[in-house]
């Protein structure tokens, strides 16, 4: 007797809860990172409560996109969020708020936020689109001139100010190529061009320097970084030798949750360094939990990618991948010393209310996409 099959919709709840195992976790970090400097400011409470309100209006929206939204809609929003993400951008460079040097901040309504963290966030589903739309034309080099400059122009403009954004926006445009492309010898040469720029990084800084083509408070992170004991560079350096000595007191367990000393001497624990009061408190322990459950929620987000309806939902997902796994690996190799100080956030952990409600907003993105593929069971 022949079985009757049956079609059903399949949502990911693996991810969903790993999400939001994840963003709990954080919250919890955040609270032991932030409390000794909210005490000085306000209340040992005032950062988990900004963040905790994001936390669950990123939820909302999330699962308000994941369950009512298809995300196939979004090809209508691609063209025209993108364009308002650049012109916020634009705005910004003439109008926004500075901080540690450089022009990142905007206010609407008293609301303040990075408008380069919404170019991210529109860069995916415009790539997404544009790729799928070119669909095996990729291939041809002469099709890639659009993908290339919606990439390239917002990455170059918004470097100056934030070079770190703009390293991760050519990053997740790379990424997504790679997966796209049939031909990989192009990405072999570019690696080998970023791995002998890591090896050349100070020469290269000095000849930076005399063409005046970066900041001074960028040349001086990268010189920094090869000589963090320097007295030349000691002001530099001491939130990167703090956060050494976090990582090394830590040990296999740590001091205990709540127990870190170094977050009462390191300046902004809870944003960029918090993986180095993790460390300190829950030992290597702990980091390598924290790495294994941002592998898992990657491996999750492949398998969705890979059994996605169309190429536009996995184009999708793909550059959520490459942005979450980008800046984990960034923020954790800028925590221990392996790269310069960039100013990148660890994913679902780190304080900022823009980058947590964008990256629950990508995440419900790909529960949409889930949601759309169909099972057959028999």
């Amino acid at each position: 007797m022949t079985r009757t099959k049956k079609i059903v919709s399949f949502y990911d709840y693996s991810l969903l809860f790993a999400v939001l195992f994840i963003l709990g976790f954080g919250l919890l970090i955040l609270y032991s990172a932030s409390s000794g400097r909210g005490d000085m400011e306000e209340s040992a409470m005032s950062y988990l409560r900004k963040q905790g309100f994001f936390a669950v209006g990123g939820l909302v929206l999330m699962f308000g996109l994941s369950h009512l939204l298809d995300y196939r809609f979004l090809r209508v929003l691609a063209l025209p969020g993108f364009a308002a993400a650049c012109g916020l951008v634009l705005l910004t460079a003439a109008y926004g708020a500075a901080s540690h040097g450089s022009t990142r901040w905007f206010t609407i309504f008293g609301v303040r936020f990075q408008p380069s963290e919404l170019v991210k966030f529109t860069l995916i589903i415009m790539e997404a689109r544009e790729f799928s739309r070119l669909g095996s034309q990729v291939n041809s080099k002469k099709s890639l001139r659009q993908p290339l400059l919606l990439a390239f122009f917002p990455a170059i403009f918004i470097a100056f100010s934030n070079l770190s954004t703009g390293i991760i926006i050519l990053g997740i445009f790379s990424l997504m190529l790679f997966v796209a492309r049939k031909e990989y010898k192009p990405f072999f040469y570019l690696f080998l061009l970023l791995l002998l720029l890591y090896l050349a990084a100070y020469p290269f800084a000095v000849l930076m320097e005399k063409c005046h083509i970066m900041h001074g408070y960028q040349l001086m992170r990268i010189y920094a970084w090869k000589r963090p004991l320097d007295p030349r560079y000691v002001s530099k350096t001491y939130q990167t030798v703090q956060g050494l000595y976090a990582i090394g007191s830590g040990g296999i367990f740590g001091r205990g949750l709540g127990e870190s000393l170094q977050k009462f001497m390191m300046p902004e624990a809870q944003n960029d360094m918090i993986f180095t009061i993790l460390c300190e408190e829950l030992g290597l322990f702990g980091a390598v939990s924290l790495i294994l459950i941002y592998l898992f929620i990657l491996y999750r987000l492949y398998d969705i990618a890979r059994n996605a309806p169309d190429l536009f939902g996995s184009f999708l997902v793909i550059g959520v991948m490459s942005h979450i796994g980008l800046q984990a690996v960034l923020n954790i190799a800028v925590a221990c010393n392996q790269i310069p100080n960039t100013g990148v956030t660890l994913p679902f952990v780190s304080y900022g209310g823009t980058a947590l409600v964008l990256l629950l907003l990508e995440i419900g993105i790909c529960l949409s996409v889930s949601k759309q593929t169909k099972l057959e069971l028999r």
